[in-house]
């Protein structure tokens, strides 16, 4: 079984100098967490400013991570909306200089303010890095819908990722259908699961998440899914304290 567990690094207050104090104690949170999902999983995916609030960057918050803990595995999603190549370049280069296993480049959420849209595509950037041989030194990968259409999936499956990241998916028959189709092809898929629980009410509300079929066996959910994918990412960005509970269950 392999279980990864996405957490949204500390939030960046606009307009406001963080205090050392402050960021040494977001910092500290952050470790603490890692470490005792590091107990409990075999990875942490790490998301970058979700819904386009700025957080602390990804990339920083794994060097931390890493720091604490040599051995677990981490990834990281990198945003392109709102970057140059340049700059996605630069972050990319220190994911591989700091040993993190991996970057999911998707288009990211719009940010409430700065650019809107640098229009740039997030096959493309991985289709170009892969040419410049970054593929080589980590692992990119794509995000997909949970019920992608695969005939419109070409330019994302020409770019040779490692793999696909799901959205939330709520049935089985949605990660039997991705599993079937892109495995084959040689790609890893990790589905992305989001914790039922009172806390994340609002967040599958957002997301239009019906997870009526798996609510009442939320471990047993877990174990399929990943019996069928040979992994899958745990999300649940309000209850911490939830999810830890089902990561010891697993």
């Amino acid at each position: 079984m392999t279980i990864i567990y996405e957490i949204n690094p500390p939030k960046v207050i606009q307009d406001t100098i963080l205090s050392h104090d402050q960021l040494s104690e977001s910092v500290e949170r952050l470790k603490e967490r890692a470490t005792k999902i590091g107990q409990a999983s075999d990875g942490i995916h790490l998301t970058d400013s979700v819904l386009g609030i700025p957080r602390v960057s990804p990339i920083t918050a794994g060097f931390f991570i890493r720091n604490s803990n040599s051995k677990i595995r981490i990834t990281a999603s990198i945003r392109v909306r709102d970057r140059n190549v340049t700059s996605i370049t630069q972050t990319v280069c220190d994911a591989i200089l700091l040993n993190l296993n991996g970057v999911l480049v998707l288009k990211g959420d719009t940010p409430p303010s700065g650019p809107k849209d640098s229009g740039l595509v997030p096959s493309d950037i991985v289709r170009q890095f892969n040419e410049q041989g970054f593929g080589k030194r980590i692992d990119m990968y794509l995000s997909i819908s949970s019920n992608p259409d695969f005939e419109k999936m070409h330019k994302k499956i020409e770019s040779q990722p490692k793999g696909f990241v799901t959205q939330v998916v709520s049935s089985i028959d949605q990660v039997t259908r991705m599993v079937d189709k892109l495995k084959p092809q040689g790609f890893r898929i990790i589905p992305c699961v989001l914790l039922s629980s009172e806390k994340n009410k609002k967040s599958a509300q957002m997301l239009n998440l019906d997870w009526s079929e798996y609510s009442k066996d939320m471990v047993g959910f877990v174990k399929q899914i990943d019996k069928i994918a040979g992994n899958v990412l745990i999300s649940s960005p309000n209850d911490f304290t939830g999810a830890l509970d089902l990561l010891h269950k697993l």
